[in-house]
C-alpha cells in the first residue's frame, strides 16, 4: 500500500509550486509551514537535492474535527504536500494520504475526517493534472 497520492505535473517547478499552493487553497487548505528541503539539506549535510518544498496544508475545520475526536493526531498534522523537480519541465506532487494517515490512528471515528481530507488533496492534485495539460 502506497503513504502517498501523487502526480506528476509536464511543468517547471516554481509553476508547479504556485500552482500546488492555488490548487490547496482552492480546496480550503492554508499552508502553516514551508520547508525548503533542498536548502536545508545543503545547509546542514553539503549535499545537493533536487528542487523540494514540503508544504504543510491544513483545513482548519478538518484538523479541529479530527482533534476533537483525537488529541494525539495532531502528531500527524499538518498534510505534508511535496512538490519536487524532476528535471527542467517536469515536477511530482505527492501528498501524504489521509487513509495511511489513519491507518496509525486506533479509532474508525476519524474515518470521515480521513476521506473528506483524501477526496479535498485527491481533486487538488487532479487539478494541477488539469493546469500542467493546458499548457
Amino acid at each position: 500500500m502506497s503513504f502517498t497520492i501523487s502526480r506528476t505535473l509536464a511543468m517547471p517547478y516554481d509553476d508547479a509550486l504556485a500552482a500546488t499552493r492555488e490548487a490547496l487553497s482552492g480546496e480550503g487548505f492554508g499552508i502553516l509551514t514551508e520547508i525548503d528541503l533542498a536548502a536545508t539539506m545543503k545547509a546542514k549535510l553539503d549535499v545537493d537535492l533536487p528542487s523540494q518544498m514540503i508544504l504543510g496544508a491544513c483545513r482548519p475545520a478538518l484538523a479541529y474535527e479530527a482533534i476533537q475526536v483525537d488529541p494525539s493526531i495532531a502528531a500527524v498534522l499538518p498534510c505534508n504536500v511535496v512538490v519536487r523537480s524532476l528535471g527542467d519541465a517536469t515536477t511530482q506532487v505527492e501528498a501524504f494520504d489521509p487513509d495511511a494517515m489513519m491507518g496509525l490512528a486506533d479509532t474508525g471515528a476519524l474515518d470521515s475526517v480521513a476521506a473528506d481530507a483524501r477526496q479535498r488533496l485527491t481533486a487538488a492534485l487532479a487539478a494541477l493534472s488539469a493546469l500542467a495539460e493546458e499548457d
